[in-house]
């Protein structure tokens, strides 16, 4: 069994951990937070061993009533692999650590794609990764974009991509973000940093992006403009997406007209926490004029990186090629509507 650190058990590292220990060839060893709350709470009552990420902070658990089974050094050292899911900027202070013990480490998309030695993403370069001693697996947004590229470019090349991010203010518990009643160009400068972050997963990508922030907690929103090398109908670009084992094509019969019956629908099948891990594409905005694809997609920020942390695990240590990897960690999550 592939024994799997999470260092840092917030919105992205509880996930990471469930989905961890789903898996038929994965433990989850134990888990590290920085102070005590709800979430370390949550992480002992559910078995997870629970360490201290910062040393002068260890009786902070005690008197919280949380044992704890060591500092996040010791967790380190019995690990096969690390999953870094502490703040962006974190995970660059932890590097050291983590190569002092030569533990493998995957990293969040917040953290410099030159921290790492490649960046991840399922669907498109998973051998890349294979024996690497760290990989960034992307944030949110470039996941959901190369996963809708990669398909478009094994089958009919990609001359040129265009993105609109509507991205929402913050995380349902991020209480401290905003806006609160407004609509921000975020940045107001082009491209946003998402066209770059997709270019380190697909180096040659001509790919513009502009952003913006609305007051929304549930989803990230995509409006998308792929300029193809060929005139392709609508109609097969459906039917190759359909074949897309983390696309969701929403059918026009389900009547969800947005994020929030997006988030309903999830909790309604009994996704875990509401979770949506594959890209929900709205089937009829799938259009073509010419050589130009168009649609609309939602990106839920908190989950659809999840599966692709799972696969990692697998490519960083050779467990796995990226088929039999990707097939598992589906079936095991029960990714797929």
């Amino acid at each position: 069994m592939i024994q799997v650190a999470i260092n840092g058990y917030g919105t992205i590292g509880k996930r990471v951990a469930d989905a961890v220990r789903e898996q038929p060839d994965m433990e989850v060893l134990g888990v590290a937070k920085t102070r005590p709350n709800f979430e370390a709470e949550t992480a002992v009552e559910k078995g997870y061993p629970l360490y201290a990420a910062i040393e002068e902070r260890a009786d902070r658990f005690a008197e919280a009533g949380l044992e704890i089974a060591g500092p996040v050094e010791d967790l380190v050292a019995n690990a096969d692999v690390v999953v870094d899911a502490t703040p962006s900027g974190i995970g660059a202070e932890n590097k050291s650590l983590y190569e002092e013990y030569d533990t493998p480490a995957l990293y969040q998309g917040g953290e410099d794609a030159e921290l790492v030695d490649v960046s991840f993403n399922a669907r498109s370069n998973f051998e890349a990764a294979t024996g690497a001693q760290h990989v960034r697996v992307v944030s949110c947004n470039t996941t959901g974009l190369s996963r809708v590229i990669a398909p478009l470019q094994e089958a009919y090349g990609v001359e040129k991509v265009r993105a609109t991010l509507v991205r929402r203010g913050g995380d349902p518990g991020q209480t401290s973000r905003g806006p609160i009643n407004d609509i921000l160009p975020d940045p107001v400068t082009i491209p946003s940093h998402h066209g770059p972050d997709v270019e380190t997963i697909f180096p040659d990508l001509d790919i513009d992006t502009l952003g913006m922030k609305v007051p929304a907690t549930l989803m990230h929103m995509h409006s998308l403009n792929v300029t193809l090398e060929e005139a392709v109908d609508a109609a097969e670009i459906r039917d190759r997406f359909a074949d897309e084992s983390r696309l969701f094509l929403i059918p026009e019969s389900m009547s969800i007209d947005g994020s929030g019956k997006l988030k309903e629908y999830a909790h309604d099948v009994g996704r875990p926490r509401g979770d949506l891990w594959e890209n929900c594409i709205w089937e009829e905005s799938i259009s073509t004029v010419g050589r130009d694809c168009y649609l609309f997609q939602g990106i839920h920020q908190e989950s659809d990186v999840v599966p692709e942390n799972v696969d990692a695990i697998r490519a960083v240590l050779g467990a796995s090629d990226a088929t039999d990897s990707i097939a598992t960690t589906n079936e095991h999550l029960g990714i797929g509507f």
